[in-house]
């Protein structure tokens, strides 16, 4: 299966390089996708422009599995809503879909017109625990700064199918049942619509693909075996 993977703020595409390559000896075809503001194109790129983007390689693809790691768990909603009867799933790592009229991210600060890498105070605990200092160093040093246009971006979703599309929330630095209550409790409104959703455990912190590139891509893989039947939650 094809299977589309968008990486999260200040990630490049080469983010999946290991997660693709286990992708590929499990049989699959990995499509890491590089964003406009986040290595083509410069900082002028807008929300719109990475979605244009997404929906360019789903088109492009054969009904494909479309990942989403962090942030960029809401362009593979927005995927899904823009092509709901040519997705085969949705994959959302580590991320939720933001809803209707929502903006892309906040709570970063902008400067000079994008959104840098906030260094590490704001991920200690759960999420960089599994980091040693080199991977943190690598991560910081091919951080890119994300465009203000994308970064603040408002996300419009229009096509109420997209609640018929097969999610599967891979749970990181967060355990299955704190997802499940944040979608009881009302928090992410989106997935409370959703019909099918599904549920997977990946012990690490934020960043998987850097520090489990192997189980995550596994768990990908089943995710593709199985998204035309996944389970209700």
């Amino acid at each position: 299966m094809d299977v589309l993977l968008i990486a999260g703020l200040w990630l490049h595409g080469s983010a999946w390089d290991e997660v693709a390559a286990e992708l590929r000896a499990l049989g699959h075809r990995p499509v890491p996708l590089v964003l406009p503001g986040q290595g083509v194109g410069d900082g002028t790129a807008t929300l719109d422009d990475q979605v244009a983007a997404v929906v360019a390689a789903v088109d492009a693809a054969e009904r494909p599995l479309v990942v989403g790691h962090s942030a960029a768990s809401s362009l593979a909603w927005l995927a899904a809503d823009a092509r709901p009867g040519a997705v085969a799933g949705a994959v959302l790592v580590g991320g939720f879909p933001v809803a209707d009229g929502g903006t892309y991210t906040s709570g970063f600060e902008v400067r000079d017109g994008a959104v840098p890498f906030p260094g590490w105070d704001v991920f200690e605990g759960p999420d960089s625990a599994d980091l040693d200092a080199e991977a943190r160093r690598e991560i910081e040093e091919g951080a890119i700064p994300v465009p203000e246009g994308v970064a603040l971006g408002v996300v419009r979703l229009r096509d109420e199918r997209r609640f018929d599309v097969p999610v599967v929330v891979v749970c990181p630095e967060f355990g299955v049942d704190d997802a499940r209550k944040w979608i009881a409790d009302g928090d992410v409104p989106e997935l409370a619509r959703a019909r099918r959703v599904e549920f997977v455990d990946v012990d690490s912190g934020h960043w998987p693909m850097r520090t489990r590139p192997v189980e995550l891509a596994r768990t990908l893989a089943e995710a593709a075996g199985g998204s035309e039947g996944a389970g209700k939650r």
